[in-house]
C-alpha cells in the first residue's frame, strides 16, 4: 500500500467477528467494482456523505485493522463497527431445537448481520437483480459502475470504482442501460429511486429496518417486498427481513430445515418460530455451505472455513 491512509482504527469487537462471512452479502462476483477480497484482506469503495472513500479491512488476533482513504475516510472508519455487526444482537435467537441450525451456529460463531448505512446503493443493486439471473445482474452492475463510477482514492485494486451519486445515475442515457442489459422497467425504477435518494438515507434514523422502513421503500413504484428486504438486510442490518418472492430461497430453506422443498408460504411457516430473527436464520443456512439437492435426501453441512 503506497499511499498513507487518511484515517485508521483498530476495532476490537466484544464477540468474535468473521469479516469474510459477515460481509459476504456485499460481494457481487469476483470482479465486483465496489468490493474485492484478496490475500491482503477486504477492499470496499463507497460514496459517503463526505465524498468518496476506499476502505481496507484485515483481521487478526480478535481485532480488525481498518484503513481508509479519500474525503469520506473518516465516515468510513466511523462505520466499521456497524459494518461488522456492532449492535446485531443474537442473544434472543434459540436454534437449539433444530440440529441443522444449531450446528451452523456452532461452526460460524463470527457471523454477524452487517449494516452499511448506504440505502440508495443497496436499493439500486437490488433493483438490478430483479427477475434476472445472478450472472445478468452482476454483469449489468459491473458494466454500469465501470462506465459511470469514479476511480477510488488510495491503493484500491485495479478495476474498482466508487458508486456514482444519485444525480449521476439520473443522467445515465437509455442506451447505456440497454448496453448493460438492464431493461426499461428496471432502469425507470432506478430513476425513481434516485429522485428520492436523500429521503431514503434518512430511514437509517429508524434503526435496523422494520415495517416503517420497508413501507417507505415500497412507496416507490417498482419496489416490492423482495427488493425492500434485500435492501434493508444490507443497508440497515434488518434481522427479520426474509426475501419473500425469491426464485430459489424457499426451496433452499425447505430442504435445509425439513428435507423437502416449499413455496413462499411454506418458507414463512418454517421461519415463524424465529420471528424477529428470520434473516439471521437465513444467514445461518447460507453460511453453512448448504446447497439444495437436485434430488434425494437433505445434504449435510459442509465446513468451508479455512483452517
Amino acid at each position: 500500500m503506497d499511499a498513507a491512509p487518511l484515517a485508521c482504527t483498530t476495532y476490537t469487537p466484544p464477540t468474535p467477528v468473521d469479516i469474510r462471512v459477515t460481509l459476504r452479502p456485499l460481494v457481487r462476483g469476483r470482479l465486483d467494482p465496489t468490493m474485492r477480497v484478496d490475500d491482503s484482506g477486504i477492499w470496499r469503495t463507497m460514496l459517503t456523505p463526505m465524498g468518496p472513500a476506499t476502505l481496507h479491512l484485515t483481521s487478526a488476533a480478535g481485532s480488525v485493522e481498518a484503513r481508509a482513504w479519500g474525503d469520506g475516510a473518516e465516515w468510513a472508519i466511523a462505520g466499521v463497527p456497524e459494518l461488522l455487526g456492532d449492535g446485531d444482537d443474537w442473544s434472543g435467537l434459540d436454534v437449539s431445537g433444530n440440529p441443522f441450525l444449531a450446528e451452523s451456529r456452532r461452526r460460524n460463531p463470527g457471523l454477524r448481520l452487517l449494516r452499511t448505512r448506504q440505502v440508495f446503493e443497496m436499493l439500486l443493486v437490488a433493483i438490478l437483480e430483479q427477475k434476472v439471473t445472478g450472472i445478468e445482474a452482476r454483469r449489468g452492475w459491473r458494466t454500469l459502475l465501470t462506465k459511470f463510477g469514479d476511480v477510488p482514492p488510495g491503493p484500491a485494486p485495479e478495476g474498482m470504482r466508487v458508486f456514482p451519486s444519485a444525480e449521476r445515475w439520473r443522467r445515465v442515457p437509455s442506451w447505456e442501460w440497454h448496453t448493460a442489459g438492464v431493461g426499461p422497467q428496471r432502469s425507470a425504477t432506478v430513476m425513481r429511486a434516485a429522485s428520492v435518494a436523500s429521503s431514503l438515507e434518512r430511514t437509517l434514523s429508524h434503526g435496523r429496518g422494520g415495517p416503517e422502513v420497508a413501507a417507505k421503500l415500497r412507496s416507490i413504484p417498482g419496489i416490492g417486498v423482495w427488493t425492500a428486504a434485500e435492501t434493508t438486510q444490507r443497508s440497515h442490518g434488518d434481522p427479520d427481513s426474509p426475501s419473500v418472492g425469491d426464485y430459489h430461497l424457499p426451496a433452499v430453506v425447505g430442504w435445509a430445515l425439513i428435507g423437502k422443498p416449499v413455496d413462499d408460504d411454506g418458507m414463512l411457516e418454517l421461519l415463524e418460530p424465529y420471528a424477529g430473527h428470520r434473516q439471521r436464520v437465513m444467514r445461518l443456512i447460507e453460511a453453512s455451505g448448504f446447497r439444495k439437492p437436485a434430488f434425494g435426501p437433505r445434504m449435510t453441512i459442509q465446513d468451508h472455513r479455512r483452517h
